[in-house]
């Protein structure tokens, strides 16, 4: 398995600038996630690294080759389309051998072969269909066949269940966590969703207007997120945010003053906050970090207005109201709640993150 190196890769469109010199290095049996909004440059990066885009600067390594230069063929890659890209004449078992064919293996180890990775995918039984008569997963899991049965170094997926209803993404999201278990591969993969990227990534790289903002694992980008960006893209719900003030007091004391609250900085802060250029700050709390405590002290919690109360089951989900900021909150749904009461939450001192305002980026 090849380790995949990107050098100052850049990508122009004419005059247009749209990767700007990246870095990044994906190690050996590795699941890696590019994530990030439309138009921050994942699907060209994941083209490029396919051959599929030509580099306008940089180099692409794999095993410390350049293959910048080489055709997709060359690369030892197989990819996973958005839109299945299935041959419609074919039937399933032809679909998935068509580059075993092309390559005229013998019959006998493309049987064996398209059998195996059929077993693997629960289309064993489909074998004899053609495209038009399965479901949109079932397709899916054919055009992820296909580039199983290459039997490639590398895969690459380009937001390959962003075609499926939700209840059939959720069922393909375990289908590609178990298969990359079982598949001792390099996998990169494209999505806009960051429920996808946290459950499927080892590693997670945030794009955003061509440059990677923060790399790391789910838990370190959910936890110790770099950026008010990255702050808020990752974590369902998102993250909430506070316009504060940083007012000091005492020796290194300091609290956040905002439009309905006065918060108390944790320790944890308190050098950072004495070296900070700028007392405009924004207050960062996920959801699930909010819990209620009516007896919770004034100086670490938010007295927040019921909004909207959703409930899902286990959780409920409440759009509350601090000031005129909006807060969003999960909680436990045996707590009972009315529209329009006043409620206290407590705010879990991990929970609290300080970004710059002016620049967006943590303190």
């Amino acid at each position: 398995m090849p380790k995949i190196q990107l050098h100052r890769l850049e990508k122009r469109y004419g005059s247009t600038e749209v990767i700007h010199g990246i870095d990044l290095d994906m190690q050996e049996d590795e699941f890696t996630v590019l994530v990030g909004p439309s138009g921050c440059g994942k699907s060209t990066t994941l083209r490029m690294i396919a051959g599929l885009e030509n580099i306008s600067g940089g180099e692409i390594f794999i095993n410390d080759r350049p293959v910048g230069h080489l055709e997709p063929k060359e690369r030892d890659i197989a990819m996973v389309f958005q839109d299945y890209a299935l041959y419609p004449h074919m039937n399933v078992a032809k679909n998935m051998s068509f580059a075993l064919r092309l390559a005229k293996r013998p019959k006998k180890e493309i049987d064996a072969k398209v059998t195996e990775v059929a077993t693997m995918l629960g289309l064993d039984k489909l074998l004899l269909r053609k495209p038009a008569e399965l479901s949109g997963g079932q397709r899916q899991r054919v055009a992820m066949g296909r580039a199983l049965t290459r039997d490639a170094a590398t895969f690459l997926f380009d937001e390959p269940l962003s075609n499926l209803d939700a209840k059939l993404r959720g069922q393909m999201r375990a289908e590609l966590a178990l298969m990359s278990q079982r598949v001792k591969k390099n996998m990169i993969y494209v999505t806009h969703d960051q429920v996808e990227a946290m459950t499927l990534g080892d590693r997670i790289v945030v794009m955003q207007d061509g440059y990677i903002r923060q790399q790391g694992t789910p838990e370190e980008l959910f936890k110790q997120p770099n950026s008010r960006f990255v702050a808020g893209f990752i974590g369902s719900p998102p993250m909430n945010f506070l316009e504060g003030t940083v007012e000091s007091y005492g020796d290194d004391q300091f609290t956040i003053t905002g439009q309905g609250f006065k918060i108390a900085a944790p320790a944890r802060y308190h050098d950072r906050l004495s070296k900070a250029p700028s007392r405009e700050i924004t207050l960062g709390i996920r959801p699930s970090d909010l819990y209620f405590d009516p007896n919770a002290a004034p100086d670490r919690s938010l007295n927040l207005s019921v909004l909207v109360a959703e409930y899902i089951g286990a959780l409920s989900v409440l759009l509350t109201e601090c000031g005129d900021q909006k807060i969003t909150v999960e909680l436990k749904s045996d707590q009972p709640i009315s529209l329009g009461e006043q409620m206290t939450f407590a705010i879990a001192e991990q929970g609290l993150h300080l970004f710059d305002r002016s620049t967006g980026l943590a303190i």
